[in-house]
């Protein structure tokens, strides 16, 4: 882990050093909705989602196709602990779906990180992937409040792959 931190310490300092948003969760890990769950616990979450855009694969004046890194960590009730980075993408709901701007927003995101399982549900493997989807709305001052409903699974890389879905609401903190 430290090597992936040095790593991008030396070749992306933009990133590291960019504006962005402090992004604080607290959820449920493993929520099924047939109520077969079996190793609920609270999910505790941190990212950090830089302002600066990796790639910019769609025209200037529509910004969702902006895609920009983040970096975060999340630690359960069970001692599971998860340090990832990935990409997301936002966009204001309002103007993707009605051509004006409104104070909610749509971001989902993809990343890959380190997982241990701690005393919790059984991964099947270190590496994992975690999709999610998250609408927020925007105060005032910039900050956000969102509910967000994540998927971490290792893609099949070990024997076992039973995933795990999390439900979290969280609080955005720009800077």
């Amino acid at each position: 882990m430290r090597i992936l931190i040095i790593f991008i310490v030396i070749f992306f300092p933009n990133i590291v050093l960019s504006k962005g948003t402090h992004v604080f969760g607290l959820g449920i890990y493993d929520v099924k909705f047939d109520g077969s769950e079996k190793n609920q616990a609270s999910d505790f979450r941190y990212e950090f989602r830089s302002d600066n855009s990796i790639l910019n694969i769609g025209p200037e004046e529509d910004n969702f196709f902006f895609l920009k890194p983040f970096f975060g960590a999340e630690y359960t009730s069970d001692s599971a602990s998860y340090i990832l980075t990935g990409i997301y993408v936002e966009d204001n709901l309002g103007q993707l779906l009605q051509g004006k701007q409104n104070k909610y927003f749509f971001t989902p995101s993809f990343g890959l990180g380190v997982y241990d399982d701690g005393s919790g549900k059984k991964l099947g493997n270190d590496i994992q992937f975690r999709t999610s989807l998250e609408v927020s709305y925007e105060f005032k001052n910039k900050n956000r409040i969102g509910i967000s409903f994540s998927h971490i699974s290792n893609a099949n890389l070990g024997d076992k792959n039973p995933g795990v879905e999390i439900l979290s609401l969280s609080y955005h903190i720009p800077y």
